[in-house]
């Protein structure tokens, strides 16, 4: 049957009696025959596991490289950004649940087709993998992301990192630059909001880190949940004992699929963001306006190098790498 209808075998999988067990990701499935795991995208048939989902994609488009978000990756460019089906957590809060917790249509798009596409745009750095959670889509990510590094051009995970750490390392040579979602520093709420673990988040972002990977890091601060402040300070000093330099994304919650809490207040964010600056060179705003909260700072005078409007960049005080007023090493890819 055609890669389009049936998808891919999996790479990470081993058999039980008549079932299988996915080794992908720390849900660790054991999936019977003519079912799936718990992100729907991966099917037991006749004992064998397959990525329903390979090259299936729900939306294809340009994207300023602000909106995945980072803003300290070739800042103001844009990116090709696809996104697929499922999830391997069950957020109760999450933005995207129409394509991770739904079915939505999508059509069929090659590895080959989405590198072509990625180069034929000009001003285009390369491509984001985004939306839903990228990493149930691996097998596809990985053939996707080779052509896509040898047409000489950039791939993005926006990603939850919840996977194991052989799929995690065999991936990593492959993605210049990540996203990831640190939801808490708490297990307890991502088991009973987002049906995940803490650990492996953790691991995946000091992995990726470690191996020279741009990282970047986005907490969600849904109100009565996980935005109490020692809560945040947790999370701030994690962060800050990994590289003072990582780039941190407070972002606002909206009520969403299953959460009716009202949004967060803009307070509680400014609050985080204050608190954090205390440890941390970068740390930004987003889902919401606030004067100067997605600008970027010179660690050493303090004055706005990055200005930015939206996702667009409004003005650049840079040298290369350095503060035009100061010339102090300012932490970009560009």
């Amino acid at each position: 049957m055609a890669a389009e209808t049936r998808g891919v075998e999996c790479r990470y999988y081993e058999k039980v009696g008549e079932s299988v067990r996915c080794l992908l990701c720390p849900q660790g499935c054991t999936i019977a025959p003519g079912r799936a795991g718990f992100c729907r995208t991966r099917l037991n048939v006749e004992g064998k596991l397959y990525l329903t989902t390979y090259g299936q994609c729900s939306s294809i488009q340009l994207d300023p490289i602000e909106k995945k978000p980072l803003f300290h990756f070739y800042p103001g460019s844009q990116i090709l950004s696809l996104g697929s089906l499922g999830c391997n957590l069950a957020c109760r809060f999450c933005q995207n649940w129409r394509i991770s917790q739904s079915s939505s249509p999508t059509r069929y798009a090659s590895p080959e087709e989405v590198a072509q596409r990625a180069s034929s745009v000009p001003g285009n750095i390369g491509v984001a993998y985004t939306y839903n959670e990228p990493l149930v889509w691996y097998e596809y990510l990985l053939d996707t992301a080779s052509r896509v590094q040898k047409a000489g051009l950039k791939n993005v995970l926006v990603t939850n990192g919840e996977i194991n750490e052989g799929p995690l390392r065999e991936l990593l040579p492959l993605i210049d630059a990540m996203n990831l979602d640190v939801k808490s520093m708490d297990e307890e709420f991502y088991r009973s909001l987002s049906k995940g673990t803490l650990a492996p988040v953790l691991r995946t972002v000091e992995i990726a880190h470690q191996s020279g990977c741009h990282v970047e890091i986005t907490n969600l601060l849904v109100p009565g949940s996980n935005d109490r402040p020692d809560q945040i300070q947790r999370l701030i000093d994690w962060a800050a004992d990994l590289d003072p330099r990582i780039p941190l994304h407070f972002s606002r919650y909206r009520p969403e699929f299953k959460m009716t809490a009202p949004p967060t207040p803009a307070e509680k964010l400014i609050n985080a963001r204050n608190a954090a600056l205390e440890k941390l060179k970068y740390v930004y705003i987003g889902n919401i306006h606030i004067p100067g909260a997605v600008d970027t700072y010179c660690p050493a005078c303090g004055k706005a190098v990055v200005e930015r409007t939206g996702y667009s960049i409004a003005a650049y005080h840079l040298d290369g790498q350095k503060c035009a007023y100061c010339s102090g090493r300012v932490d970009i890819i560009l």
